[in-house]
């Protein structure tokens, strides 16, 4: 599994249990769990944007050695 898809599904998950607990913690008046929710979802968000990110660099790489070595 390539490092930037495990980010994005490490991300995907982060933001599907953050919701559900924020749910959670709304449904029984927890402040803290819904707090809690709204943190891990915000977590999965930056894990998710980390990844695009690697996979920018990853192309941006790959056509610089391309370009590279074709003389280009």
């Amino acid at each position: 599994m390539s490092s930037s898809f495990q980010d994005k599904a490490e991300g995907k998950l982060d933001e599907a249990k953050g919701n559900v607990k924020e749910t959670a913690g709304k449904a029984t008046g927890n402040e803290q769990a819904q707090g809690e929710g709204m943190l891990d979802q915000a977590i999965g968000k930056v894990k998710q944007g980390v990844a695009d990110a690697k996979d920018k660099i990853g192309d941006a790489t790959d056509k610089a050695k391309s370009n590279s070595s074709t003389g280009a």
